[in-house]
């Protein structure tokens, strides 16, 4: 007596065909009949009543469902044919089978493309609201009740069939939450402190040229980045180009959900905008604080042209080495053009303090101590290194790693500070009585001899606040102090000048020495003095500063062709 089991093969519930179903379908597509071939190897599963060829459609269907969630749609495409095609796909058939049995289930990744996981219509809606990737809906999709319903085409549907897709891939909510780190939903954090996914760290960069020839051992993009820095001795030079290549990779993982390696131009033409305006603003704006405080952002605002451009270049330098070294197999910045950036626009007046301008930032360091809440020590070493500073067209970075020792006498009675400036090129940089005599001034301040015989040559230019320390103060701390020195200034004078007042909050530390050159130029000094003095490779980047004041230009010219007399 024949069995009476259920009517579909024992198999149909199994993942995958069991051995005696594959049996039957190879021996159908070896030429046997369906009748033949269910009845050598699938007779004892048979119901009846049940047609032979069903059985094997079933096994068929079972394959090519198994193929779909793989995502392999070539291979459930070629099981996918009518009978009378058998002989003809019989070897890719059996082929496909033997790929299929080994294919491992495919998890999905916080970088995937939205249309591999979800239905096409939900992805279409979600794509057109600019969501890209499982990264985009698992980060940006605000947790409440309807969310859908700001999101055009998408219905509670659909909705749901995303939010059980999420449900049961748990793995991807936990992996874009590790694309921002601890702390508030939209902080950024330094990438030394950034948990990055595997998906996103470059190890699998879609630009990644292959390892065998490359004369990297980095692993990852972060590695391959750090060795790039390593090349610039210079720790200023190190810093400047940390900050626009850690701009860029937040950027790639926060927001496109990418790895460094596997930016396309597309991606770059996207970079050049968010530069100009980073948003939203609370994740990436915020006042100048140390690396490791919780509200350091990369951006204090958004960047002029001239420092997108800047910007754009170090990252194009960096990407052209990676692939030099056989890391990257292309650059999506090449040819990438930032519109009205021109050099001759970047040192306009815009970027120099007027004399005017000059004389009142000196009037209110002046009186920090008394009427606006410095302690004395500090408003002292901020009008040395304001005086300093202006006197010599120091770097940031120069003036806090000199030195006393560094400072010698000539036959001629003048003063020279000795150093190691960009490039790591050694020259050295006169010091006029306005910055001997602020020095001499601050020794005394710090309790510390005003004669070259005397001084240790190891003390810093500019000291510590703590009496006790013999450590300096670090480029970071300085930029900083000076940056809320400007603040205050612009405050002070905000009501009677709010030009000016607006022109201190973007003014940095680096004005001062465009500062220096525009005023000895201004004052007299030949061209090849200043450039000297500045270390400039040539007189044409110092010309630069040859700006003119434009109130006197306009009077001359009117003096020159006056109007006619009636």
């Amino acid at each position: 007596m024949k069995s009476t089991r259920v009517s579909k093969p024992a198999n149909a519930e199994k993942e995958f065909p069991g051995t005696a179903a594959l049996a039957a379908l190879r021996a159908w597509y070896a030429g046997l009949g369906a009748r033949a071939a269910v009845a050598q190897y699938l007779g004892v599963d048979r119901a009846d009543g049940q047609s032979s060829r069903a059985m094997l459609g079933d096994i068929r269907r079972q394959l090519t469902k198994h193929a779909r969630q793989r995502h392999r749609e070539d291979l459930a495409s070629l099981l996918e044919h009518s009978a009378a095609e058998r002989a003809q796909r019989a070897r890719a058939v059996m082929d496909a089978i033997e790929t299929l049995r080994h294919l491992p289930v495919p998890a999905p990744m916080v970088t995937d493309d939205l249309e591999r996981w979800l239905p096409a219509r939900a992805a279409g809606a979600m794509k057109a609201h600019g969501f890209k990737t499982l990264a985009d809906l698992t980060v940006r999709i605000p947790r409440r009740r309807r969310w859908w319903t700001g999101i055009p085409g998408l219905g509670a549907a659909s909705a749901r069939q995303i939010e059980a897709f999420f449900a049961a891939h748990a793995h991807l909510t936990q992996q874009a939450r590790a694309l921002v780190p601890i702390g508030a939903q939209d902080d950024v954090a330094p990438w030394e402190r950034l948990r990055v996914p595997h998906e996103v760290d470059g190890s699998r960069g879609t630009f990644r040229a292959p390892k065998a020839t490359c004369t990297l051992d980095a692993n990852d993009d972060y590695e391959a980045v750090q060795a790039w820095l390593a090349l610039h001795e210079s720790a200023a030079t190190q810093r400047a180009y940390r900050k626009e290549a850690e701009r860029l990779i937040l950027w790639a993982v926060v927001e496109r959900g990418r790895a460094l390696s596997s930016l396309t131009t597309e991606d770059a033409v996207a970079f050049r905008a968010f530069l100009r305006h980073p948003a939203p603003r609370a994740r990436w704006i915020g006042p100048a604080r140390p690396r490791s405080s919780p509200e350091w952002r990369p951006f204090i605002g958004g960047l002029s042209a001239r420092s997108v451009a800047y910007a754009l270049s170090v990252v194009g330098a960096m990407f052209r080495w990676l692939i030099q070294q056989r890391y990257l197999l292309a650059n999506p910045f090449a040819g990438i053009k930032v519109r009205g950036a021109s050099r001759s626009e970047s040192l306009a007046v815009t970027r120099v303090f007027g004399e005017g301008e000059w004389s009142v930032i000196q009037a209110v360091a002046e009186g920090l101590e008394w009427g606006h809440g410095w302690q004395a020590p500090a408003a002292q070493r901020l009008r040395f290194v304001l005086d300093f500073a202006y006197a010599t067209g120091l770097r940031i970075g120069e003036l806090v790693g000199a030195t006393l020792g560094q400072i010698e006498t000539d036959a001629h009675g003048d003063r020279w500070l000795h150093l190691v400036g960009k490039g790591s090129k050694a020259g050295k940089v006169a010091l006029p009585p306005l910055a001997c005599a602020a020095l001499d001034r601050y020794l005394m301040q710090r309790k510390l001899p005003i004669t070259p015989a005397r001084w240790d040559p190891l003390a810093p230019l500019i000291g510590s606040l703590d009496q006790e320390s013999t450590a300096g103060i670090t480029a970071t701390r300085l930029w900083s102090v000076m940056r809320r020195f400007f603040t205050k200034v612009a405050e002070v004078i905000e009501k009677d000048s709010p030009a000016t007042a607006e022109k201190l909050r973007r003014a940095s530390p680096h004005w001062m020495r465009h500062t220096h050159a525009t005023h000895a130029l201004a004052r007299g000094a030949e061209l090849t003095t200043v450039r000297d003095n500045l270390r400039h490779a040539s007189i044409s980047t110092t010309s630069i500063y040859l700006h003119g004041d434009e109130v006197k230009r306009a009077r001359e010219m009117g003096e020159a062709f006056a109007a006619r007399r009636s």
